[in-house]
């Protein structure tokens, strides 16, 4: 491995400590050297806060000028929440930068590459960048659609079941599994199940412990038929929950779940395709950055059909329940062809407790 990949390897390693603390702002980590020597790293430790750059700069002092600085983003030209990075930069005199990716962000876009350059500062860009874009496909999403990165999760039976016949699904996985789940949750800006997960297993969908962030709760619920006494509702007024109704959904019914302390969204659209796909427009439109559906079978399978997905985490139980009427992973009208089949990219599996862990982004196969 050569030296700028090396450094840049412990820039990427900095910059995911930010994941769940600087959304809807990118993950960035910074690596000033000076040979093999690291003389000054930091990482954008939260939303607001000061950025990978400035915080390494402080670390290395005097001794940046001359030096390389590794970026996993181009450092920003504009004035945000803080100054400008790329003038900090050029006031430190780095005889060279080595940036993983522009920045596509409309106000940076180059012009933060150009600033350093117009200072003399050589600049490199390209290292590690399928990493580096990997780690921040979330934020490239949002800026890009205007729509949050999709993860979705299920946990199942080796048969792929997700409940028996009768819908029992307590607890298909282990402690361990539903460990991880709680990491998830707590670093995602909302969690979504269909109604009939809410009735079924009365969730909470909280965080526990809490994470960095504080998920918004939401019910896809047409008809805005979400029980008042359920834990979402009893728990709206300390943590938000919104119902996402239909616009046929009776008035009553949505004002005793507002007068309950919920959100209620009424989304028009003839099918629950329709209405899902405004409902990224709208998290999207409100900056959220990642979003987690945790089912059921027929929300996993509306945003399957509709190609949704863009990471899946999935937890494989060591047992068989059979059955026919058993509902499986994903409902809709599914793929024709295993040549059209979706596929992980790259994924990781592992083992906890007894169960499988596979996840990983997704992507769909060519035709």
């Amino acid at each position: 491995m050569d030296l700028d990949t090396w450094h840049m390897h412990r820039a990427l390693d900095l910059a995911v400590r930010g994941q769940g603390l600087v959304e809807p702002n990118p993950m960035v980590g910074c690596v000033i050297a000076r040979g093999a020597e690291i003389i000054g790293e930091g990482w954008h430790r939260r939303y607001g806060g000061h950025h990978a750059e400035v915080e390494a700069l402080r670390l290395a002092g005097r001794r940046a000028a001359g030096a390389t600085m590794y970026v996993t983003l181009e450092p920003c030209c504009h004035r945000g929440k803080t100054p400008p990075c790329a003038e900090a930069v050029v006031r430190a005199a780095p005889a060279r930068v080595v940036v993983a990716h522009r920045d596509p962000f409309p106000e940076v876009a180059g012009k933060g590459i150009a600033l350093l350059e117009a200072a003399g500062i050589a600049v490199e860009v390209g290292t590690c960048e399928a990493e580096a874009r990997r780690m921040n496909a979330p934020y490239l999403k949002l800026l890009e659609t205007g729509r949050p990165w999709v993860l979705a999760k299920w946990a199942m039976t080796l048969d792929g079941k997700l409940a028996t016949r009768t819908g029992d699904s307590r607890w298909i996985s282990g402690t361990a599994s539903r460990a991880v789940v709680h990491q998830l949750r707590g670093r995602v800006d909302a969690v979504i199940v269909g109604r009939g997960t809410a009735e079924r297993d009365d969730p909470l969908l909280s965080a526990r412990p809490p994470g960095p962030r504080n998920p918004i709760r939401i019910v896809l619920d047409t008809g805005a038929n979400l029980g008042l006494d359920s834990q979402l509702v009893r728990t709206a007024p300390a943590a938000p929950v919104m119902v996402v109704a239909g616009d046929a959904a009776p008035p009553e019914r949505c004002r005793c779940l507002s007068e309950a302390g919920c959100e209620v969204l009424v989304l028009s659209g003839t099918t629950h395709a329709e209405r899902l796909d405004a409902l990224l427009s709208e998290l999207g439109r409100r900056r959220m950055t990642n979003v987690l559906f945790e089912g059921g079978a027929h929300v996993l399978g509306t945003l399957l059909d509709a190609g949704a997905i863009d990471e899946v985490h999935v937890f494989v139980a060591p047992k068989l329940l059979g059955g026919a009427d058993a509902p499986g992973a994903a409902a809709g009208e599914g793929i024709a062809t295993m040549a059209a089949a979706f596929a992980l990219t790259s994924p990781e599996i592992e083992t906890l407790g007894d169960d499988v862990y596979i996840h990983g982004p997704l992507r769909k196969a060519a035709m």
